[in-house]
Order: C-alpha cells, then structure tokens, then sequence
C-alpha cells in the first residue's frame, strides 16, 4: 500500500512534532502518535480494532529513532542521570517484554484504546497539578528501582509510548531535578522502544487483516517517514528544554492531551 502526497505530508508534520516534543519533555511522542496513526490508518481501511494495535506498535517504533537523537543533545549538556538509567533499565526491559510479548497480543485494540484515553488523561492531570515532592524524598533503593522500571516497561508497552508520562514524574516525585529527569526519561526511552517494538513485531507475525508493507504490527511506511522527520527535531526540543519555560509549555501540552484522550476514549468505545 503506497501512500499518496497528502498522508506523507501529514506523516512528516506529525513526526517533525513529535520529535520536538520528545526532546523537550522526554516523552517519547507516543502520546501524540498514537491517535493520529489510529485515525490515519483507520483512512486506509484498517478494521478499529487493529488500527489501535498497529498506532501503537507503530509509535514505539518511532521513539527507537527519537530517543538516540533526544538522548545524544541531552547527553552532550550533561543532564542525562546515568546512574539512574542504569538501575531503571533492567526492570524497564523485563516489563516490556511482559507486555509485548504477551498481554498486548491477548487484549483488543478496543480495551487498549481506552486504557490509553485513561491512563493519558491521568497524566495530563498529573501535569496540571504540578504537586511538589516532599524535600527529604530520594530515589528507592536496587529493588524499589527494578519494580518502577518494570511498571514503566510494562504500561509503555500497552500504550505505545517512551515511558517519559510515568518516569518524569517518578523521578521529579523523588526530587530529581526537572530537567535531569526529562533528560534521563529520554535516554530510558531507548531500550523501552527497542524491547517494546520487537515484541510488536515476534506478536503481530501471525495475525490478519493487516495492511502491506506491514511488519508484525508496525506499519513502516509511517515508522519511516516519522522516524525520519523527528530525528532532525529531536535536538531542538532537548536545547529548548534548558531555555523556555517547561512548566508552561506541560500545561498546554496537557490540554493537548485531554483532547486527544477523548478522541481515543471515543475510538475504544465505538469498536468495543
């Protein structure tokens, strides 16, 4: 399935946006992606169902692109908390496999969908609220570490997003300097997507419907000019992090995502 003028366009757009985004709030994109890849897909008569799944694994597999060029900018500013990285990543990818593998492939994309409104407009919430942390609060210890990062594996993998929606605000939480966190949330968002995309591809090799040029769930026409788009935004977003007004710039973006929890909460209970 060949994509005309108009979808590429609008494909590239989104990416260079996302990308952006990923820099600057240590997001991942998926968020935005995940929506519009489900609306964009369901225009190339994908069933809803499928839509949703393939929006998903299709936006993890972006984020693999993102995450090199966000992390790289933070890296060369010193921001990234490595040793925070390190801890969490193990668990991170034990909880990607987890969802990957197994309960993503079991769940309907209806079920997913609506997952994804929720747990989206919580975090949107969470934005708004903006509750500082108790000042004594630190990071938890090896194991504590190894249970956040698999909870942040894990519900990335079932919305197909770089895990920066709960890892920012675990760290800030624990009085871990914003943009540290941003900067380190993308960093993490590496092996999230990497673990995360190849369970979408080993999961998706057996089922039906899906449209050409499709590799398990992802759908690569999209990953290609997406990935390809906010890979050269991604390094802007990171510089504008340490320059504009983050805190600001959360409460719109999550107005953003309120409505398009609402356009996801609508495509879940439609197809359900």
């Amino acid at each position: 399935m060949l994509l005309d003028l108009l979808l590429i366009t609008e494909l590239a757009l989104l990416g260079l946006c996302t990308g952006f985004l990923a820099g600057l709030l240590g997001i991942g994109g998926g968020m935005l992606l995940v929506p519009f890849l489900t609306y964009f897909l369901g225009q190339q008569q994908v069933a809803p169902d499928l839509a949703v799944k393939m929006a998903i694994a299709t936006s993890m597999a972006t984020i693999v692109f993102t995450s090199i060029s966000s992390v790289r900018a933070h890296h060369q500013r010193g921001a990234v908390r490595w040793d925070i990285a390190r801890r969490l990543a193990p668990g991170i990818v034990l909880g990607s496999m987890t969802a990957s593998l197994g309960v993503f492939a079991l769940l309907k994309g209806s079920f997913l969908a609506i997952f994804f409104a929720l747990f989206v407009s919580f975090s949107a919430f969470q934005m708004l609220r903006n509750k500082k942390p108790a000042p004594s609060r630190q990071m938890p210890g090896t194991a504590g570490q190894l249970a956040a990062g698999g909870t942040i594996g894990f519900l990335s993998g079932l919305v197909g997003a770089g895990g920066g929606f709960v890892s920012v605000p675990f760290m800030v939480w624990c009085n871990v300097a914003i943009h540290n966190a941003v900067a380190t949330s993308a960093a993490l968002g590496f092996p999230i997507a990497l673990v995360n995309a190849a369970g979408y591809v080993v999961s998706g090799q057996s089922v039906d419907g899906l449209p050409a040029a499709s590799w398990g769930y992802v759908w690569l026409p999209a990953l290609g000019v997406i990935a390809l788009c906010s890979v050269l935004t991604a390094p802007l977003g990171a510089r504008a992090a340490h320059q504009l007004p983050v805190a600001q710039l959360k409460r719109a973006f999550a107005a953003l995502l309120m409505a398009l929890a609402a356009y996801m909460l609508w495509k879940g209970l439609t197809a359900a």
